[in-house]
């Protein structure tokens, strides 16, 4: 079945720029290490300190194989690095959905 992976930040409004260059440097580690990513998403109007990433996959498992590749790719830890040690993510949270048939292309 398949899954999407919704990740809500809580990110410091000041920093946005930063996260920006975060969420693009996923758009080139997700893909290579085998998830399909559906976007990052940023404040335009608002709420300025909440951002989404939406991440698909076939099953958990694929998942659960997909974070075993994060752990031992050089950029994504090198991406992960960056996140801690500019602080612009104050919280991040992860919810695993399905699909409801019909309702997607």
């Amino acid at each position: 079945m398949p899954i999407t992976c919704f990740i809500r930040y809580e990110i410091d409004p000041v920093q946005r720029d930063a996260f920006r260059q975060y969420a693009e440097n996923w758009g080139r580690i997700i893909p290579r290490l085998g998830g399909r990513l559906l976007g990052y998403f940023l404040p335009h109007e608002g709420t300025n300190y909440e951002a989404w990433g939406l991440v698909g996959f076939d099953s958990l498992a694929a998942y659960e194989a997909y974070r075993q590749r994060l752990k031992e790719d050089g950029e994504a830890r090198a991406n992960f690095a960056f996140a801690r040690e500019q602080r612009f993510i104050l919280r991040e949270e992860r919810t695993f959905t399905e699909p409801v048939e019909g309702t997607l292309p």
